[in-house]
């Protein structure tokens, strides 16, 4: 069997366009498939839209209690699928239904675990292109795993890699970097791209930001590491301008060492700007754990409708 999860946040211009083309796909393929649409909190007419497919015995629609945020829905999602695959896939159709079957057939030809894609020919603004170029460079370095795009959520798992996703029960996570984890044989193949169907992309670039961080605050304690060598060679740096001054305020006299008076400020304003950023970033770890210690659910499902349910 064949599982999809697709999350959704007020996606209500795309879901009908997205449902005829997809529903096809899966049934021309010819293997049992179940879809499995998350609401993620749409404060639109999309979770009315979705109940009227849940008249197919193929498909549930999980309602989530608010907007827990992309990565949160699809985990909600995992916890249902019953599929020896399980493929996820935006709803905005930049990623077309029709490169399902291909990444079925790598999957299957390769035996992988984990298939992701690579979006050729990308639809999206420079202002789109440029952060994801630096996800995907963070992601090569921390993961150690030599994919091209990890921004692209049009990928396939094994299903004992989507459970041992769900054991981890992290608040805040990245699910292709923490696929290769738990995934020995990787790859991806290309898949053409096209513009948004209909809406706004729900992934401004706070949600970017956001995104970076649970990258690197999950996987990585690389930012610490680099703190603290900062500091120890700042700090070296400091002593020995310090004996510097001490030298030619003797040799040259109180003038001269007058005559620095802005220089030094300027250096410690250098110095207080790196301290506040060093402190920004130890927040965003400390946040985390903070979030962590305190064992809220990553996300509540409030309604499951499907069959005689919807």
């Amino acid at each position: 069997m064949i599982s999809l999860v697709i999350p959704l946040y007020n996606e209500e211009a795309n879901i009908a366009a997205l449902m005829e083309r997809l529903l096809p796909v899966m049934q021309e393929f010819g293997e049992p498939f179940e879809l499995i649409l998350v609401d993620d909190g749409s404060s639109d007419g999309s979770l009315a839209l979705l109940q009227a497919y849940t008249a197919q015995p193929e498909i549930k629609v999980v309602e989530l209690t608010r907007n827990y945020g992309q990565h949160a829905a699809i985990m909600a999602g995992f916890s249902l699928v019953q599929g020896d695959i399980v493929i996820t896939l935006d709803a905005d159709l930049q990623n077309p239904p029709e490169e399902i079957p291909r990444l079925i057939a790598k999957m299957t030809e390769g035996n992988y675990d984990v298939v992701g894609t690579i979006r050729k020919g990308r639809k999206d603004s420079l202002f789109r292109i440029m952060p994801s170029k630096l996800i995907n460079m963070v992601a090569r370095t921390i993961t150690g795993v030599k994919m091209t795009d990890w921004g692209c959520m049009l990928r396939a798992y094994r299903r004992p890699v989507v459970e041992r996703m769900l054991s981890c029960r992290e608040h805040a996570t990245f699910i292709p970097a923490l696929a290769t984890h738990f995934g020995k044989r990787v790859t991806e193949i290309e898949v053409t791209h096209e513009e948004r169907y209909g809406g706004k992309s729900n992934y401004p670039l706070r949600k970017l930001i956001n995104l970076q961080f649970d990258l690197v605050a999950s996987f990585s304690e690389l930012p610490l590491k680099l703190l603290m060598y900062g500091g120890i060679t700042m700090s070296f740096l400091g002593v020995l301008f310090g004996v510097v001054l001490v030298v030619a305020r003797l040799n040259y006299g109180a003038h001269w060492a007058a005559q620095g008076v802005f220089t030094l400020f300027a250096i410690l304003f250098v110095f207080v700007g790196m301290q506040f950023f060093a402190l920004g970033i130890i927040g965003e770890y400390i946040g985390r754990i903070y979030r962590e210690v305190r064992k809220r659910p990553e996300y509540v499902i409030e309604r499951i409708y499907a069959g005689d349910n919807a």
